[in-house]
């Protein structure tokens, strides 16, 4: 039995999604779904989907959600985010912004359209961690330049961001994000070199890394946070582990942290509503279960 037959099978007639990647085991997006087709009483199912990454296997992927009845659409991570977008009936204008799709919902006519949720999450997550954090009252500093790095970008443009401090370990592909995302109004993006990070939170109000650094299995990200101010916010989008270096060293100095959860658990939610029809919350009972199967 094939991957999109053991799907079908799992689903036994009813609606479902799937988190879609390569490798996917270790996605925990079934755990956070699961939390809510549970709380709902919904007749449905989310389960995963390896789907390897070449053009064929995806475009089977999308002719699989299109001649499947009960299929509803499902979840994208690496490395599918962007070829997949050629592939898809339509791309809404934000995850067109972005580059990026990580959820395609499948319309009542049929048609596949991509969405982009990321920054949705990241704004989410920023505001329950941080309450009382205003996007217009100072530079905010992000490290990376990479697919997430763009959502989160363009959701602190968009916010009011008065300066962003972008520093990444390749530097043209931070100059790239930067001249892809400056508004037209005065406000800026300012490029700094990697080797110059600590030296670019000074005075920042947030401080968001959305490199892989600090995450089970990678680098430990080296950071001096002695000229990050005491008031600002520093934000890992990392959730393996939940407490990283980053997290621990700017907790310990009193600053206000966010964990990658947070995010994780707010970009299902506008998927999630679109598959199943129902309009749903992150809770600290689903916090706690999906990170029970985080295995913290």
């Amino acid at each position: 039995m094939n991957a999109y037959d053991a799907l079908v099978a799992e689903a036994a007639g009813r609606p479902f999604a799937a988190i879609v990647g390569w490798p996917v085991e270790h996605s925990r997006s079934p755990a956070l779904h699961g939390f809510w087709l549970e709380q709902h009483r919904i007749d449905g199912h989310y389960g995963r989907l390896p789907v390897e990454p070449n053009r064929q296997a995806l475009e089977e992927l999308a002719a699989f959600l299109k001649r499947t009845p009960n299929a509803r659409g499902c979840n994208l991570t690496l490395p599918h985010k962007v070829e997949i977008i050629p592939l898809l009936d339509r791309i809404a204008p934000g995850a067109a912004r972005i580059g990026a799709v990580n959820t395609v919902v499948k319309l009542a006519d049929g048609s596949l359209e991509g969405r982009n949720t990321d920054g949705f999450g990241f704004l989410e997550a920023l505001s329950y961690g941080a309450p009382g954090w205003r996007a217009d009252a100072g530079p905010v500093a992000v490290l990376g330049a990479g697919g997430a790095a763009r959502a989160v970008v363009a959701a602190l443009m968009d916010a009011g961001v008065p300066e962003l401090r972008l520093v990444n370990r390749t530097q043209k592909t931070a100059i790239d994000l930067g001249v892809a995302f400056t508004p037209n109004d005065g406000r800026r993006i300012v490029i700094d070199r990697w080797d110059d990070r600590a030296q670019a939170l000074d005075g920042t109000t947030l401080l968001v890394n959305t490199t892989s650094l600090g995450m089970k299995g990678q680098l430990p990200l080296d950071l001096d946070l002695a000229q990050l101010p005491h008031t600002a916010v520093v934000y890992d989008i990392v959730y393996v582990p939940l407490e990283t270096g980053l997290l621990a060293a700017a907790r310990a100095r009193g600053n206000r942290c966010i964990d990658g959860l947070g995010m994780l658990l707010h970009q299902g939610r506008p998927g999630f509503e679109a598959w199943f029809g129902t309009k749903v919350m992150v809770s600290a009972e689903q916090r706690r279960a999906v990170a029970a199967d985080l295995g913290v």
